[in-house]
């Protein structure tokens, strides 16, 4: 039931078969539906809005503008509330609601907002991170409305140079001196677009708010903090605010935190008790929330033997008009900046920059994608001057098992050298391609989850012997209530088939920080088990009491007690102990920091490295990768296949950052939001040979020797091809997407010596 042996999704059943429902599925009596009047401009001041016609349709029911908002906090947001739930006084982006209109059908609420007059004075675009920064520029936020409760990030909200959301800093030795003493120093300069993170379910919320206080149904990967949020802005105590959590189709991160939660509950205080739903389209969750894109400088001193000596790195990522995740992305870049090599000297710089456009958030591996490509770039490229092997210049830097990557964190707690090797071996690395235009390439990615290990996590084991499994973690497709049940069905000796979790509901869900962060596994899989622990104790005491035995003698196996040949099933147990066919058992497993999961942030290091072979037409630029590995480090994998596809789910999604995904803007406006104009990884994309391997040492914290994982696989893929493209063609690209103009242009402007 662990690793080796299989075990079937608990939910693939429903999700198969239809059975499964998501919010949008919801049919509650008296439900309303409502859209969203958004900003045309990227930057405007707010002269006036007029809703007399829309308020006069037939159907309408109500309108939410911000003149609704006098009584309340107005203001949310995880790091810093900066949103307000539409503009107040100005739109900051393209997309930005501006109105909410609720009617008995969505065709007339859409009708209603085409009715609604709003009166705009532009005001300058800040389109780019360039903008904001230039000398003079005007500010996107003159202020703020303070921190949130959740942020644990020191100096947010302090104040940085104009439009810097968020600035992190990092300095080890003395980088001056360092570069004084290399033998040879090299600077470039990276880049990595906007990524829309596309779930198949876009972002859909369903709230009623009545003298009882707000029920609310969404699709949320943070439903306890949805809850604090809520009970924030409109000033309720937490007991008031239920969140409920119906299946989820998807999130990677755009379901993080809160998004739609704070403006539907604030359209049904408008609508005298009746629940209101509001179901986005795709382009309207590609004007909700995406990956920053960055600027990424690095500067790297070495000797001639391919020991590095210092590095100066500074990275400028594009935050958007609100703030959102981005200084936790800001401070989560320092590390992978650093990087996985010995190294003395080091500096880096993370900025958050505010522009007018749409806000960005987490995406799986917040930060990682964008400075891990530059970094394992620029790794290529200092072997390629040396004239050493890629593969041997990493195996000779690369950090050992118990060494240091960033000063007080936790050491590296995996064999480096063994995933790298690994990922090599598969595409055949001893052997140098021999074809015009076939090239390898290898890259190490290594990221610091920094998961707060806070869950709590209740089992009841009830009359009739099931066991209910009561766990904050949101299920996204991650596979988190098979790998759960898992932990339970093993303490308890059930079948997994006894134990069933449910989806979140904060009044009867004990509290988990989050789903993200490759926490679930690690933090709520040991609070899982401390519970299936306690449970176990009482169970083994209920019969060894009713057997009239000492507990020493009890042996549990396969759902029953027993004492030699005397044998009662759990339901038995139960029924002796209260003395009737009812009652229940009920085990507790509690996870806080520094009780069970080490005195140290991060709690592990996700680790994943990935190998790629490409064939390039030199003619077109054109790309076809022909093999592909990825490889993680996962301590132990619970259950092997869900593993091996959430690490090879990533690997897939990032190759559309790597080909051809990028959000485009022109002077704030969207060019391709929209999945027409904007193109996702399709089957055809694959690589013709693609697999990947895991690396099971049992070094984890987790259960069973776990580490958290399905992040690292999105992070290597991208160097990985672009390392394979330079040794092909000697041409270093700097830029993502590598598309086949990208690339022509570049192998004409080597021709031209340009």
């Amino acid at each position: 039931m662990i690793g080796g042996q299989k075990a079937s999704r608990v939910d693939g059943f429903d999700k198969v078969t239809g059975e499964a429902k998501y919010t949008g599925d919801l049919n509650l009596p008296g439900l309303l539906e409502a859209k969203v009047l958004r900003s045309p401009f990227p930057h405007a001041r707010i002269e006036s809005i007029n809703t007399e016609k829309a308020a006069a349709l037939s159907g309408v029911v109500a309108i939410l503008t911000r003149d609704d908002l006098e009584d309340i906090n107005p203001f949310y947001g995880n790091c810093l509330r900066d949103r307000p739930l539409v503009a107040l006084d100005k739109v900051r982006f393209v997309g930005e609601p501006v109105a909410v209109v609720a009617a008995e059908d969505p065709l007339i609420a859409e009708e209603a907002l085409s009715l609604i007059d709003v009166r705009y004075h532009e005001l300058p675009c800040l389109g780019t991170v360039e903008d904001a920064l230039a000398a003079g520029a005007p500010l996107v936020h003159e202020s703020t409305a303070g921190t949130g409760e959740f942020h644990d990030i020191a100096t947010v909200g302090a104040v940085m140079k104009p439009n810097v959301c968020h600035y992190e800093f990092y300095e080890r030795g003395d980088v001056t001196r360092g570069f004084a003493q290399a033998d040879q120093i090299l600077e470039e300069t990276f880049e990595f677009p906007m990524i829309y993170q596309y779930a198949m379910e876009p972002h859909t919320s369903v709230a009623r708010v009545t003298d009882g206080g707000i029920t609310l149904w969404s699709s949320s990967a943070h439903p306890f903090l949805v809850r604090s949020e809520l009970a924030h802005m409109f000033g309720l105590p937490h007991a008031k605010v239920e969140v409920i959590v119906p299946y989820v189709g998807g999130a990677y991160g755009s379901k993080s935190y809160f998004k739609i939660e704070p403006l539907i509950v604030a359209m049904a205080r408008k609508t005298a008790g009746r629940p209101v739903r509001l179901a986005q389209s795709v382009p309207e969750a590609m004007l909700t929330t995406r990956r920053h894109s960055a600027k990424v400088r690095i500067k790297t001193g070495f000797n001639r033997d391919g020991t590095l000596i210092a590095r100066d790195a500074e990275v400028v990522m594009d935050t958007g008009a609100y703030a959102d995740n981005g200084p936790r992305v800001a401070k989560r870049a320092i590390s992978r900046m650093i990087g996985p090599y010995k190294l003395g000297d080091c500096k880096v710089e993370v900025s958050a920059v505010y522009t007018n456009t749409v806000p960005a958030g987490s995406m799986r591996s917040i930060g990682g994608p964008q400075t891990i490509w530059a970094l394992e770039s620029h790794m290529d490229t200092i072997a390629h001057g040396l004239g050493l092997d890629p593969l041997e210049f990493r195996m000779r830097n690369l950090l050992k098992r118990g060494e240091e990557l960033k000063g007080g964190a936790t050491p590296i707690d995996a064999d480096l050298r063994q995933g790298t090797k690994a990922a090599a071996d598969h595409v055949c690395w001893s052997q140098r391609p021999n074809q015009i235009g076939k090239g390898r390439g290898v890259a190490v990615g290594v990221s610091d989850s920094e998961a707060m290990p806070v869950s709590v996590a209740l089992l009841r084991l009830l009359a009739d012997g099931s066991v209910l499994l009561l766990a904050g973690t949101t299920e996204v497709g991650q596979g988190a209530r098979t790998i759960l049940s898992q932990i339970v069905a093993r303490e308890l000796d059930v079948p997994i088939e006894s134990v069933i979790m449910r989806g979140t509901d904060t009044l009867a869900t004990p509290f988990d920080r989050s789903t993200g962060a490759s926490r679930s596994t690690t933090v709520m899989g040991s609070a899982v088990k401390l519970a299936a622990l306690d449970l176990r104790k009482q169970l083994i005491d209920a019969a060894a009491e009713a057997l009239g035995t000492n507990t020493t003698s009890i042996t549990l196996r396969n759902g029953t007690a027993s004492c030699g040949d005397p044998c009662l099933t759990y339901s038995e147990v139960v029924s002796r102990y209260f003395g009737m066919p009812g009652g229940e058992l009920i085990g507790r497993g509690t996870m806080r920091p520094g009780q069970g999961l080490g005195p140290k942030l991060p709690l592990f290091w996700e680790t994943g490295m990935g190998a790629a072979e490409i064939s390039l037409d030199i003619e077109t630029g054109a790309i076809q990768v022909d093999r592909y590995i990825t490889v993680a480090d996962v301590g132990k994998a619970i259950n092997r296949v869900q593993a091996e596809g959430q690490d090879e789910g990533a690997a897939i999604q990032g190759l559309g950052h790597t080909l051809f995904e990028s959000l485009q803007y022109d002077n704030g406006q969207p060019v391709n939001a929209n999945l027409v104009d904007y193109r996702v990884p399709r089957f055809i994309d694959m690589p013709a040979l693609f697999d990947s391997a895991l690396i099971e040492n049992e070094d984890g914290p987790g259960p069973y020797g776990a580490k958290g994982m399905g992040e690292s696989g999105i992070v290597s893929i991208a160097p990985a091809i672009g390392n394979a493209i330079f040794q092909a063609t000697g041409v270093r690209i700097r830029t993502l997407p590598l598309t086949p103009e990208r690339i022509w242009r570049a192998l004409n402007d080597a021709k031209r010596g340009m």
